[in-house]
Protein backbone atom coordinates (compact mmCIF):
# COMPACT_ATOMS: atom_id res chain seq x y z
CA UNK A 1 0.00 0.00 0.00
CA UNK A 2 1.44 3.21 -0.84
CA UNK A 3 0.89 6.73 0.42
CA UNK A 4 -0.18 7.99 -2.91
CA UNK A 5 -2.95 5.61 -3.11
CA UNK A 6 -4.66 7.48 0.37
CA UNK A 7 -4.03 10.66 -1.36
CA UNK A 8 -5.68 9.70 -4.33
CA UNK A 9 -8.46 8.00 -2.22
CA UNK A 10 -8.70 11.44 -0.15
CA UNK A 11 -8.89 13.77 -3.68
CA UNK A 12 -11.73 11.34 -5.02
CA UNK A 13 -13.57 11.52 -2.26
CA UNK A 14 -14.08 15.12 -1.92
CA UNK A 15 -14.47 15.45 -5.68
CA UNK A 16 -17.42 13.74 -5.09
CA UNK A 17 -18.56 15.20 -1.97
CA UNK A 18 -18.27 18.83 -3.68
CA UNK A 19 -19.86 17.49 -6.87
CA UNK A 20 -22.77 15.97 -4.91
CA UNK A 21 -23.34 19.44 -2.62
CA UNK A 22 -23.08 21.61 -5.78
CA UNK A 23 -25.73 19.40 -7.95
CA UNK A 24 -28.48 19.13 -5.39
CA UNK A 25 -28.23 21.42 -2.25
CA UNK A 26 -31.46 22.88 -3.72
CA UNK A 27 -33.76 20.11 -4.27
CA UNK A 28 -36.20 18.94 -1.19
CA UNK A 29 -37.90 16.48 -3.71
CA UNK A 30 -36.23 13.13 -4.72
CA UNK A 31 -39.53 11.15 -6.06
CA UNK A 32 -37.17 9.86 -8.67
CA UNK A 33 -33.63 9.03 -7.03
CA UNK A 34 -32.02 8.04 -3.53
CA UNK A 35 -29.16 9.71 -3.11
CA UNK A 36 -27.05 7.34 -0.64
CA UNK A 37 -23.68 8.26 0.90
CA UNK A 38 -20.95 5.93 2.32
CA UNK A 39 -17.19 5.29 2.46
CA UNK A 40 -14.74 3.25 0.49
CA UNK A 41 -14.23 0.63 4.03
CA UNK A 42 -15.02 -2.59 4.58
CA UNK A 43 -17.78 -1.94 7.53
CA UNK A 44 -19.50 -0.03 4.33
CA UNK A 45 -19.89 -3.75 2.72
CA UNK A 46 -23.96 -3.54 3.13
CA UNK A 47 -23.97 -0.43 0.60
CA UNK A 48 -21.12 -1.17 -1.49
CA UNK A 49 -21.93 -5.07 -2.11
CA UNK A 50 -25.30 -4.40 -2.24
CA UNK A 51 -25.30 -1.78 -5.13
CA UNK A 52 -22.69 -3.82 -7.01
CA UNK A 53 -24.66 -6.68 -6.38
CA UNK A 54 -28.06 -4.96 -7.69
CA UNK A 55 -29.90 -6.04 -4.43
CA UNK A 56 -31.12 -2.55 -3.90
CA UNK A 57 -31.90 -1.68 -7.41
CA UNK A 58 -33.96 -4.67 -7.74
CA UNK A 59 -35.72 -4.23 -4.59
CA UNK A 60 -36.14 -0.49 -5.33
CA UNK A 61 -37.24 -0.99 -8.91
CA UNK A 62 -35.52 0.65 -12.01
CA UNK A 63 -37.98 3.49 -12.05
CA UNK A 64 -35.75 4.54 -9.28
CA UNK A 65 -32.38 6.20 -9.67
CA UNK A 66 -29.41 5.22 -7.11
CA UNK A 67 -26.71 7.44 -6.76
CA UNK A 68 -23.99 6.91 -4.26
CA UNK A 69 -21.81 9.35 -3.48
CA UNK A 70 -18.68 8.63 -1.20
CA UNK A 71 -17.05 10.32 1.80
CA UNK A 72 -14.60 9.92 4.05
CA UNK A 73 -15.91 11.33 7.63
CA UNK A 74 -19.09 11.48 9.59
CA UNK A 75 -19.33 14.68 10.18
CA UNK A 76 -18.85 15.88 6.80
CA UNK A 77 -22.09 13.23 5.98
CA UNK A 78 -24.11 15.13 8.28
CA UNK A 79 -23.27 18.20 7.04
CA UNK A 80 -24.67 16.66 3.30
CA UNK A 81 -27.66 15.17 4.77
CA UNK A 82 -28.52 19.14 6.88
CA UNK A 83 -27.83 21.21 3.33
CA UNK A 84 -30.14 18.53 1.69
CA UNK A 85 -27.83 16.39 -0.84
CA UNK A 86 -27.60 13.99 0.67
CA UNK A 87 -31.09 11.42 1.60
CA UNK A 88 -29.95 8.33 3.47
CA UNK A 89 -26.59 8.01 4.91
CA UNK A 90 -24.03 4.89 6.23
CA UNK A 91 -22.38 6.45 9.34
CA UNK A 92 -20.46 6.03 13.09
CA UNK A 93 -22.94 6.39 15.96
CA UNK A 94 -21.20 8.86 16.81
CA UNK A 95 -22.11 11.54 14.06
CA UNK A 96 -25.57 9.58 14.25
CA UNK A 97 -26.28 10.51 17.71
CA UNK A 98 -25.25 14.46 16.97
CA UNK A 99 -26.93 14.85 14.06
CA UNK A 100 -30.09 13.66 15.61
CA UNK A 101 -29.41 16.43 18.95
CA UNK A 102 -28.68 18.72 16.59
CA UNK A 103 -31.39 18.86 13.82
CA UNK A 104 -34.48 20.31 14.26
CA UNK A 105 -36.97 18.43 16.09
CA UNK A 106 -34.70 16.07 16.34
CA UNK A 107 -35.88 14.84 12.79
CA UNK A 108 -32.50 12.40 12.30
CA UNK A 109 -33.01 8.65 12.44
CA UNK A 110 -31.22 5.46 12.80
CA UNK A 111 -33.32 3.06 10.54
CA UNK A 112 -31.06 0.19 11.51
CA UNK A 113 -27.58 -1.12 12.35
CA UNK A 114 -24.58 -2.34 8.94
CA UNK A 115 -21.50 -3.21 11.49
CA UNK A 116 -20.47 -3.85 14.53
CA UNK A 117 -17.08 -4.06 16.27
CA UNK A 118 -14.20 -3.95 13.43
CA UNK A 119 -12.02 -0.95 14.89
CA UNK A 120 -8.75 -1.84 16.88
CA UNK A 121 -5.48 -0.15 18.52
CA UNK A 122 -2.36 -0.22 16.47
CA UNK A 123 0.99 0.50 17.63
CA UNK A 124 4.07 1.74 15.94
CA UNK A 125 6.75 -0.81 15.57
CA UNK A 126 9.17 1.77 16.95
CA UNK A 127 7.10 2.61 20.15
CA UNK A 128 7.17 1.24 23.40
CA UNK A 129 3.50 0.79 24.40
CA UNK A 130 3.05 -2.39 25.83
CA UNK A 131 0.03 -1.58 27.56
CA UNK A 132 -2.51 1.42 28.34
CA UNK A 133 0.16 2.38 31.25
CA UNK A 134 2.87 2.97 28.52
CA UNK A 135 0.39 5.73 27.07
CA UNK A 136 1.60 8.57 28.80
CA UNK A 137 3.68 10.99 26.88
CA UNK A 138 2.38 9.65 23.63
CA UNK A 139 1.29 11.02 20.27
CA UNK A 140 -1.71 9.08 19.34
CA UNK A 141 -4.17 9.41 16.78
CA UNK A 142 -8.31 8.96 15.81
CA UNK A 143 -10.10 10.35 13.49
CA UNK A 144 -12.06 13.46 13.44
CA UNK A 145 -13.09 14.89 16.95
CA UNK A 146 -16.33 13.66 17.63
CA UNK A 147 -15.90 10.41 15.66
CA UNK A 148 -16.65 7.38 17.02
CA UNK A 149 -13.11 6.13 17.38
CA UNK A 150 -12.62 9.61 19.37
CA UNK A 151 -15.10 8.99 21.80
CA UNK A 152 -13.48 5.90 21.97
CA UNK A 153 -9.77 6.88 22.09
CA UNK A 154 -10.59 9.56 24.87
CA UNK A 155 -12.51 7.57 27.20
CA UNK A 156 -10.28 4.87 27.54
CA UNK A 157 -7.84 7.43 28.49
CA UNK A 158 -10.03 8.67 31.11
CA UNK A 159 -10.72 5.29 32.51
CA UNK A 160 -7.17 4.30 32.94
CA UNK A 161 -6.72 7.53 34.63
CA UNK A 162 -4.74 9.62 31.78
CA UNK A 163 -6.27 13.01 30.03
CA UNK A 164 -5.14 14.24 26.72
CA UNK A 165 -2.46 16.89 26.59
CA UNK A 166 -4.87 19.73 26.21
CA UNK A 167 -7.29 18.38 28.96
CA UNK A 168 -3.93 18.99 30.89
CA UNK A 169 -2.62 15.62 30.96
CA UNK A 170 0.19 14.05 29.14
CA UNK A 171 -1.67 12.24 26.00
CA UNK A 172 -1.10 14.00 22.54
CA UNK A 173 -4.03 13.22 20.98
CA UNK A 174 -3.99 13.75 16.95
CA UNK A 175 -7.77 14.11 15.23
CA UNK A 176 -7.10 13.59 11.52
CA UNK A 177 -8.32 11.71 8.56
CA UNK A 178 -7.77 7.90 8.24
CA UNK A 179 -5.81 9.13 4.83
CA UNK A 180 -3.22 11.48 6.83
CA UNK A 181 -3.36 8.89 9.86
CA UNK A 182 -1.73 6.33 7.11
CA UNK A 183 1.26 9.19 6.38
CA UNK A 184 2.10 10.12 10.13
CA UNK A 185 2.18 6.46 10.97
CA UNK A 186 4.25 6.11 7.94
CA UNK A 187 6.64 8.72 8.90
CA UNK A 188 6.81 7.90 12.89
CA UNK A 189 5.25 10.90 13.83
CA UNK A 190 2.71 8.76 15.73
CA UNK A 191 2.86 6.07 18.24
CA UNK A 192 -0.25 4.54 17.43
CA UNK A 193 -3.54 5.11 16.08
CA UNK A 194 -6.90 4.05 17.37
CA UNK A 195 -8.98 3.36 14.10
CA UNK A 196 -11.25 1.01 11.92
CA UNK A 197 -10.85 -1.22 9.09
CA UNK A 198 -9.50 -1.70 6.93
CA UNK A 199 -6.61 1.00 8.13
CA UNK A 200 -6.21 -0.70 11.01
CA UNK A 201 -4.98 -4.08 9.12
CA UNK A 202 -2.96 -1.39 6.51
CA UNK A 203 -0.99 0.20 9.17
CA UNK A 204 -0.12 -3.67 10.45
CA UNK A 205 0.31 -5.62 7.15
CA UNK A 206 1.78 -2.44 5.51
CA UNK A 207 4.05 -0.80 8.04
CA UNK A 208 4.53 -3.06 10.43
CA UNK A 209 2.41 -2.12 13.46
CA UNK A 210 1.24 -4.62 16.20
CA UNK A 211 -2.15 -4.85 17.02
CA UNK A 212 -2.70 -4.11 20.69
CA UNK A 213 -6.03 -5.12 20.81
CA UNK A 214 -9.46 -4.80 18.95
CA UNK A 215 -11.85 -2.31 20.73
CA UNK A 216 -14.56 -5.23 20.67
CA UNK A 217 -12.24 -7.02 23.61
CA UNK A 218 -13.52 -3.69 25.80
CA UNK A 219 -17.75 -4.07 25.24
CA UNK A 220 -19.96 -6.46 26.79
CA UNK A 221 -20.41 -9.63 24.18
CA UNK A 222 -17.26 -8.71 22.14
CA UNK A 223 -20.41 -6.45 20.02
CA UNK A 224 -20.70 -2.57 19.38
CA UNK A 225 -21.96 -0.70 16.45
CA UNK A 226 -19.59 0.89 14.30
CA UNK A 227 -21.74 1.81 11.39
CA UNK A 228 -25.22 2.81 11.18
CA UNK A 229 -28.29 3.72 8.33
CA UNK A 230 -29.39 7.12 8.96
CA UNK A 231 -31.82 9.26 7.29
CA UNK A 232 -33.83 12.30 8.32
CA UNK A 233 -37.42 11.35 8.97
CA UNK A 234 -39.19 14.20 6.32
CA UNK A 235 -37.77 11.93 3.80
CA UNK A 236 -38.73 8.67 5.74
CA UNK A 237 -42.02 10.10 5.70
CA UNK A 238 -42.20 11.43 2.29
CA UNK A 239 -40.83 7.83 0.46
CA UNK A 240 -42.00 4.98 2.66
CA UNK A 241 -42.19 2.37 0.20
CA UNK A 242 -38.68 3.32 -1.06
CA UNK A 243 -37.34 2.99 2.20
CA UNK A 244 -38.96 -0.10 3.26
CA UNK A 245 -37.52 -1.70 0.03
CA UNK A 246 -34.47 -0.54 0.97
CA UNK A 247 -34.09 -2.04 4.26
CA UNK A 248 -35.62 -5.28 3.19
CA UNK A 249 -32.44 -5.17 0.29
CA UNK A 250 -30.31 -4.00 3.27
CA UNK A 251 -31.25 -7.40 5.31
CA UNK A 252 -30.70 -9.46 2.67
CA UNK A 253 -27.40 -8.01 1.33
CA UNK A 254 -26.11 -8.44 5.56
CA UNK A 255 -27.44 -12.40 4.98
CA UNK A 256 -25.79 -12.44 1.38
CA UNK A 257 -22.51 -11.02 2.70
CA UNK A 258 -22.11 -13.65 6.00
CA UNK A 259 -23.12 -16.45 3.49
CA UNK A 260 -20.83 -14.94 0.88
CA UNK A 261 -17.99 -13.86 2.43
CA UNK A 262 -14.91 -15.08 -0.38
CA UNK A 263 -17.25 -13.54 -2.95
CA UNK A 264 -17.71 -10.59 -0.52
CA UNK A 265 -13.79 -9.62 -0.53
CA UNK A 266 -13.85 -9.69 -4.45
CA UNK A 267 -16.65 -7.36 -4.79
CA UNK A 268 -14.69 -4.64 -2.37
CA UNK A 269 -11.71 -5.39 -4.10
CA UNK A 270 -12.86 -4.98 -7.78
CA UNK A 271 -14.67 -1.59 -6.22
CA UNK A 272 -11.89 -0.01 -4.57
CA UNK A 273 -9.85 -0.89 -8.15
CA UNK A 274 -12.90 0.87 -10.26
CA UNK A 275 -13.39 4.02 -7.88
CA UNK A 276 -10.15 4.29 -6.60
CA UNK A 277 -7.81 3.43 -9.57
CA UNK A 278 -6.23 0.77 -7.24
CA UNK A 279 -7.10 -2.04 -4.55
CA UNK A 280 -6.04 -3.02 -2.05
CA UNK A 281 -4.35 -6.51 -1.55
CA UNK A 282 -6.11 -9.62 -1.48
CA UNK A 283 -5.08 -10.54 2.29
CA UNK A 284 -5.37 -7.10 3.72
CA UNK A 285 -9.42 -7.42 2.61
CA UNK A 286 -9.56 -10.76 4.27
CA UNK A 287 -8.30 -9.74 7.65
CA UNK A 288 -9.63 -7.15 7.60
CA UNK A 289 -13.68 -8.28 7.15
CA UNK A 290 -12.55 -11.14 9.90
CA UNK A 291 -12.01 -8.29 12.22
CA UNK A 292 -15.74 -7.20 12.31
CA UNK A 293 -19.25 -8.59 11.89
CA UNK A 294 -21.54 -7.24 9.33
CA UNK A 295 -25.20 -7.30 11.02
CA UNK A 296 -28.19 -5.51 10.98
CA UNK A 297 -28.55 -5.25 14.72
CA UNK A 298 -28.38 -1.38 15.80
CA UNK A 299 -26.87 -2.76 19.01
CA UNK A 300 -28.94 -0.09 21.31
CA UNK A 301 -27.49 -0.61 24.06
CA UNK A 302 -23.65 0.07 22.65
CA UNK A 303 -25.46 3.22 20.87
CA UNK A 304 -26.60 4.50 24.51
CA UNK A 305 -23.02 3.39 25.84
CA UNK A 306 -21.30 5.74 23.00
CA UNK A 307 -24.14 8.66 24.05
CA UNK A 308 -23.02 8.23 27.80
CA UNK A 309 -19.28 8.47 26.81
CA UNK A 310 -19.78 11.48 24.53
CA UNK A 311 -21.68 13.56 27.00
CA UNK A 312 -19.04 13.08 29.33
CA UNK A 313 -16.69 14.66 27.30
CA UNK A 314 -18.77 17.39 26.50
CA UNK A 315 -19.90 16.48 23.03
CA UNK A 316 -23.49 16.60 23.56
CA UNK A 317 -23.65 20.33 25.16
CA UNK A 318 -24.29 20.96 28.67
CA UNK A 319 -27.45 20.16 29.42
CA UNK A 320 -28.11 16.58 29.42
CA UNK A 321 -29.53 14.74 26.12
CA UNK A 322 -32.46 12.59 25.36
CA UNK A 323 -31.86 10.36 22.75
CA UNK A 324 -35.86 9.27 23.10
CA UNK A 325 -37.19 8.86 19.35
CA UNK A 326 -33.52 8.50 17.65
CA UNK A 327 -34.53 5.12 16.57
CA UNK A 328 -37.12 4.70 13.40
CA UNK A 329 -39.54 1.47 13.76
CA UNK A 330 -39.54 0.14 10.70
CA UNK A 331 -42.27 -2.31 11.67
CA UNK A 332 -45.25 0.22 12.16
CA UNK A 333 -43.67 3.13 9.87
CA UNK A 334 -44.14 4.75 12.82
CA UNK A 335 -41.46 7.64 14.19
CA UNK A 336 -39.57 5.89 16.32
CA UNK A 337 -39.01 3.42 19.27
CA UNK A 338 -38.32 6.05 22.59
CA UNK A 339 -35.68 3.18 23.92
CA UNK A 340 -32.69 5.29 24.88
CA UNK A 341 -33.54 8.16 27.24
CA UNK A 342 -31.13 10.33 29.47
CA UNK A 343 -28.75 10.09 32.50
CA UNK A 344 -29.29 13.43 33.85
CA UNK A 345 -31.75 16.58 32.26
CA UNK A 346 -30.62 19.43 34.74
Amino acid sequence: MKIQIYILIGVVVLTLISVGIMTNQDQNTHENKIRVAYFPNISHAIPIVGIEKGFFSNHIGSDIDIQPILFDSGPQVIESIFAGSVDIAYVGPGPAINAFLKSEQHDVKILSGAASGGVSFIVHPKSEIKSVADFAGKRIAAPQIGNTQDISLRTYLSDNGLKPAEKGGSVIILNTGNSDIYILFAKGDIDGAWVPEPTATILVQQLGGTRLFNENELWPENKFATVVLIAKEEYVNSHPEIIQKWLEAHQQTADWINSNKEETKTIFFDFMKNEMGKSLPVELIDESLSNLEITSDPIVSSIDTIAKRADSLGYLGRHGYNLDGLFFDKNSNSQSQEVLVNNDQT
